[in-house]
């Protein structure tokens, strides 16, 4: 079946209304409350129906926790994980390529295509993560809730005729909605969207994303009867200064462990990559081993919100709680790296929750310093969650909305911010821009540089340069190109490749003694070039390193063919223009 055209959806809704959110905040504000309203629904959806599976799946009883069961049979933990693995490998089979290159996530979309989401891209990774997740992979459904609540809005923000930093905050709306509704969290889904999606905070885009995180949470409530964020801890102390060192020695275990956790992920892939595994087959031998964990303990099943209530809730062995720490962590990247896909948002609190109170208990039972289990798991909690999103406010905001304690948030502040300087400071990557990283992409976080990219070599040329023959004399080249003519010309080689660059002063200056010389003797700059695909910021880079004040631009450095040339002064001239263009944007 034929793609729909992208631009068939382009301004689908009315004149009067695209108008009226174009030139008017309140109109973002309209906008985004629509969009909270659809992420609320969409989470409230999705979560039930995944509750749902896994009680079928597994036989559960109504509303049980697939991971807060305390045994599940040995043949349904191996099966159904090893189920869901095919079926995953027949979805990916069906679509083929037809998803290639439109499988974006929201952070992608901002930073790089102006917020532009493609529909059918996000339908096929939100089915994969359901998939994943209804079959007991051990992954959480953030991802799927952000990519279709972000898509959608990116859809109305099509239809609105959108301006590009108008789309990127209406996919910041979306992205706000669906952790909000995820975690009954609107501060924690606001914060998530400022640093992880929109990657800045302007007054302007505060009402809008604040509007959709209130109104998700309140839908989703009311869809799933949940009723605030995670579960609060049982016990907690409040955080006095004689705790601060272990809220410092806890924020740095949590970081070490998120970096653990993220370089876990890509061994995984690499190990599952291996030609002695055919590709379709990886998710299947993924889920059998994470079935086998399963019989060992059902904890490391789905995103772990039973589990989270097992071990933060009530007592727990030391040695039970840190087989499960290791357990969750191994199925989470074995999870991810044999093809399942998902998020490690709640694993990520799980893990540091688990971490954190794992901490306090031994530091009781064998140091003389007390440390409260439940301030440590709030504490380690955020920590371990600003390791793998890179989000120090959002997951602080999430420790005061499960506490509403202010004393403890200080501490899950401090842990926070301290575990988001040795991540950056060591390992540079939040796991969102690490799996960027590996596969090639450069972008560190949300922030708009598509454009940079967008300027590129091809649309800053000059087609119009003048060339010659590399053996022509200088004498012959006076007369064909007179003072005032060109200031450059560029000389070919015998099969017609770029030779060199020659400035028009240097051959009219040139002496009489070298007038039958050819003016190849003249040219310069004969190895520094340009290509066409390189972005504005490799322009000004080429520039600074080759000293001059202009380049030709080649078509490869095979053929040497060229295609025009840019000068300095244009390229910076254009690149100051769109600075303050988007200055402008965000500063509305």
């Amino acid at each position: 079946m034929a793609a729909i055209p992208s631009q068939a959806f382009e301004r689908f809704l009315p004149f009067w209304l695209r108008t009226f959110v174009r030139a008017r905040e309140s109109g973002m504000v309209l906008a985004g409350l629509v969009v909270g309203l659809m992420s609320g629904v969409l989470v409230g959806v999705i979560a039930a129906t995944a509750q749902y599976l896994h009680e079928v799946f597994f036989r559960l009883s109504i509303d049980q926790r697939l991971s807060a069961t305390s045994m599940v049979e040995p043949l349904r933990a191996l099966a159904v994980p090893v189920l869901g693995g095919l079926v995953l490998s027949g979805i990916v089979w069906f679509a083929g390529t037809r998803f290639k290159g439109r499988m974006a996530d929201a952070i992608e979309a901002n930073a790089l295509h102006g917020g532009r989401l493609s529909i059918g891209g996000s339908l096929y990774i939100t089915l994969q993560t359901f998939v994943s997740n209804a079959f007991g992979a051990s992954v959480g459904l953030e991802a799927a809730y952000t990519q279709i609540c972000g898509a959608l809005a990116s859809f109305l923000g099509r239809g609105l005729a959108a301006r590009r930093s108008d789309m990127r905050l209406l996919v910041a709306c979306g992205a706000a909605g669906a952790i909000s509704a995820a975690f009954g969290a609107p501060l924690a889904g606001a914060f998530y969207a400022f640093e992880v999606v929109l990657g800045a905070y302007a007054v302007a885009s505060l009402v809008p994303v604040v509007a959709s995180a209130i109104v998700a949470s309140i839908v989703s409530g009311l869809i799933t009867h949940r009723h605030g964020p995670v579960p609060v801890i049982a016990e907690f102390h409040v955080a006095t200064g004689e705790f601060f060192g272990h809220v410092v020695l806890l924020g740095a275990i949590c970081a070490a462990g998120s970096i653990l956790l993220m370089k876990g992920v890509a061994l995984a892939e690499r190990l599952f990559t291996t030609r002695y595994l055919p590709e379709m087959f990886r998710p299947a031998v993924g889920g059998l081993i994470v079935g086998g964990f399963a019989i060992v303990t059902p904890q490391i099943l789905g995103a772990g919100h039973g589990a989270f209530q097992l071990n933060l809730m009530q007592s727990v062995p030391l040695g039970v709680l840190a087989g499960v720490i290791v357990l969750k962590a191994l199925a989470s990247a074995i999870s991810l790296g044999s093809g399942f896909r998902g998020g490690l948002f709640f694993a990520s609190l799980l893990l540091g929750g688990m971490l954190g109170r794992l901490y306090a208990e031994t530091a009781t039972l064998y140091t003389p310093f007390d440390f409260s289990a439940g301030l440590a798991a709030i504490t380690g909690m955020a920590a371990f969650g600003t390791g793998v999103l890179g989000a120090p406010i959002t997951m602080t905001v999430l420790a005061l909305e499960t506490t509403g304690d202010f004393s403890v948030t200080v501490a899950a502040l401090a842990a926070s911010a301290l575990s988001a300087l040795i991540v950056r400071e060591t390992f540079g990557y939040s796991f969102a821009t690490w799996r960027f990283h590996l596969r090639g992409e450069t972008i560190r976080g949300p922030h708009d540089v598509g454009w940079v990219r967008q300027l590129n070599v091809a649309r800053l040329m000059r087609k119009d340069a003048r060339t010659i023959p590399s053996d022509v004399t200088i004498g012959v080249a006076r007369e064909m190109f007179p003072p005032g003519t060109t200031k450059q010309i560029i000389a070919l080689d015998e099969q017609g490749r770029y030779a060199g660059l020659i400035l028009t002063a240097d051959l009219h200056g040139a002496p009489p003694e070298q007038v039958q010389s050819p003016v190849i003797e003249l040219a310069g700059q004969r190895s520094a070039r340009l290509l066409p695909h390189m972005s504005i910021r490799e322009t000004l880079d080429a520039f600074e390193k080759s000293e001059t004040d202009v380049l030709v631009v080649i078509d490869d450095d095979v053929s040497r063919r060229v295609l025009g040339l840019v000068t300095e002064s244009h390229a910076l001239r254009r690149y100051g223009e769109e600075l303050e263009r988007r200055n402008r944007e965000f500063a509305r």
